[in-house]
């Protein structure tokens, strides 16, 4: 196969260094990790080489010992599918691109160029993983929770029988919160007879991942450094809840949690999982991964304890007999802290320094049997903590603090609150219960034909020659010439919504600039506790451990007041309607 003149190299990728050609270009060498689907994902090669400048043609003529002119690079975009195995979202093929002009002499800069911005492809790829209500963690970060996107088949089965296997390989989605793309470029030149052909050679880009974020021009950075959790401390949940402390939040906001409530999730990116220095002055091995958990009553500190579910999804390694996390996982977290789900799920540790090299007791935790939320407590806080695999064991806090108040109003008998789960701005999933001033409706309409109405001269008559007809002859209940229950204008269908509407507690500026995500957001859901729901946890308790389910709701505000200088504290009302209709007859 054929060669290319000259030397062909990456320019500009989404993540680089300050040793390559993207330096000095952008901010920071655009070197971190984690990136919007929703933002340009450029990428540029350069084909360099004597006398190559961008007012150069390609020739045939430069055609000598196999090698030619660089005429088109194409770019296969990949993406993971989970388990370190790739797939092809598609290709793009590109001539350079227009040429540019030195403005103070006109001449033309060195090499050639190639640019795609592939992000268009990608965000095809992503939607939102929820994870089933009263649940720790999701199954899997690859294949997620419940996922956006269409919905696959579930008639293969595996296996012999006529069961088969009920999860098979071929009807689970990808995970609809994150992907780990990257970029692989092949090239074409012109040989000597003037015939575009393929060249030897194959480049491939750094690997990124990308979330389903968005990014405000007026507010936010591009930038997500600060949510990809890696060596050291102070990274954030996928959440602009302003309910942390530290950093740029300077209000002192805990989010209200009700105790019945079984779905309160920290979501979480996980780049590197060992931490510099934990073992001060020998190692970063980092044994052990949770969510801590402290609460408060009225006095101070009230129980310390552990949540540990979203572990069993960390990518592990053996290291001299030792099951430890890798340091390298590049994956999605969810965690349910929930005070339902602490009080009564069973699943809350305590942590135990012993360490063996047995694999089955990885990783290293007792059960917590003392109490964890009580009838005292006020409030509690959450962290993601790193504990080293080593004595003395150290335990290192590397997310902000975020905290929760206990709210203990009772819930109205004849009107229930509202609790409300979407896809938040930066590729997680927040909640928040609404509970004044519930309304409930129907919006209806129908659609009307006029059709001939029935005949009202004659009616059957029940004699014949004086003798009644013996009932066993009717074959049914209809009258000749009595059929006026039909005819005239009939009803062909009726099209119904149920329409809803609730009001939020008064709000804050910080809160209700957090919560205006839910007017923005694609997808939102209700919880409910129906009989289908409960026909679900009946049938399989562990894929759905509650009765409440998650029912779709469009959003239906055309305006939302998040700001009343006059006022002050703002209040929602949040009107929405069941994204499936009501189901109705047809006649």
């Amino acid at each position: 196969m054929a060669g290319i003149n000259g030397i062909v190299s990456w320019q500009i990728q989404p993540l680089d260094w300050d040793n390559s050609n993207l330096a000095g270009s952008f901010w920071s060498y655009r070197s971190n990790y984690l990136k919007s689907a929703n933002d340009q994902l450029r990428y540029q090669v350069i084909w360099t080489g004597s006398g190559i400048n961008e007012a150069v043609e390609p020739s045939k003529l430069n055609y000598s010992g196999g090698n030619g002119d660089l005429v088109a690079v194409v770019f296969k975009v990949e993406a993971t599918i989970g388990d370190g195995h790739w797939e092809e979202l598609g290709s793009v093929k590109k001539t350079r691109d227009i040429a540019n002009k030195k403005y103070t002499d006109g001449s033309a800069p060195l090499g050639h160029r190639f640019t795609v911005d592939i992000s268009q492809l990608v965000s095809d790829e992503l939607s939102y993983s929820l994870c089933p209500i009263n649940k720790g963690t999701w199954q899997s970060n690859y294949y997620g929770g419940m996922n956006g996107g269409l919905t696959m088949q579930d008639n293969v089965l595996s296996g012999s029988g006529a069961m088969g296997t009920p999860i098979s390989n071929y009807n689970v989605s990808r995970n609809g919160t994150f992907r780990r793309v990257r970029v692989k470029v092949n090239y074409e030149i012109i040989n000597g007879d003037g015939d575009i052909v393929s060249a030897v050679g194959e480049g491939t880009s750094n690997t990124i991942t990308v979330i389903n974020s968005v990014s405000q021009f007026e507010k936010d950075s591009v930038y997500y450094y600060s949510y990809s959790i890696d060596l050291y401390t102070g990274y954030k949940f996928l959440t602009r809840c302003p309910n942390f402390s530290g950093g740029s939040n300077t209000i002192d906001f805990k989010k209200p949690v009700r105790i019945d409530e079984q779905a309160e999730w920290l979501q979480f990116y996980i780049r590197k999982n060992y931490s510099d220095d934990i073992r001060v002055g020998v190692d970063d091995v980092v044994g052990a991964d949770a969510i801590k958990i402290v609460t408060y009553d009225s006095s101070g500190v009230e129980n310390t304890f552990y949540l540990r579910d979203f572990e069993d999804n960390l990518l592990t390694q053996n290291s001299s007999g030792y099951i430890l996390p890798e340091n390298t996982q590049n994956q999605m977290f969810i965690q349910n802290i929930s005070p339902d789900y602490i009080i009564n799920s069973g699943n809350v540790w305590s942590p135990n320094n012993t360490r063996t090299n047995s694999p089955s007791n990885y990783p290293y935790w007792n059960t917590y049997t003392l109490d964890t939320i009580t009838s005292n407590t006020v409030y509690y806080t959450a962290e993601l903590v790193k504990i080293g695999m080593w004595s003395p064991y150290a335990e290192r806090i590397v997310s902000k603090k975020y905290k929760y108040t206990i709210d203990r109003e009772d819930e109205k008998n004849a009107y229930g609150f509202v609790r409300f789960h979407w896809l938040n701005s930066v590729g997680g999933v927040d909640s928040y219960t609404a509970k004044r001033d519930v309304v409930e409706g129907l919006t209806i309409n129908r659609d009307v034909i006029e059709r001939k109405s029935g005949d009202r001269t004659w009616y059957q008559d029940d004699e014949n020659q004086g003798e009644s007809i013996a009932p066993s002859t009717y074959i049914s209940d209809t009258m000749r010439g009595g059929d006026i229950y039909k005819g005239g204008r009939e009803v062909t269908n009726v099209n119904a919504e149920k329409t809803q509407s609730v009001y939020t507690e008064p709000l804050n500026k910080s809160v209700a600039k957090w919560l205006e995500e839910m007017m923005l957001s694609p997808n939102v859901w209700i919880e409910k506790d129906t009989d289908a729901t409960a026909m679900g946890n009946t049938m399989n308790p562990y894929l759905r451990p509650s009765t409440k389910e998650y029912i779709p709701v469009i959003i239906t505000n055309s305006d939302v007041e998040t700001l009343n200088q006059e006022n002050g504290l703002v209040k929602f009302n949040i009107e929405y309607t069941l994204a499936h209709k009501v189901i109705t007859q047809r006649n």
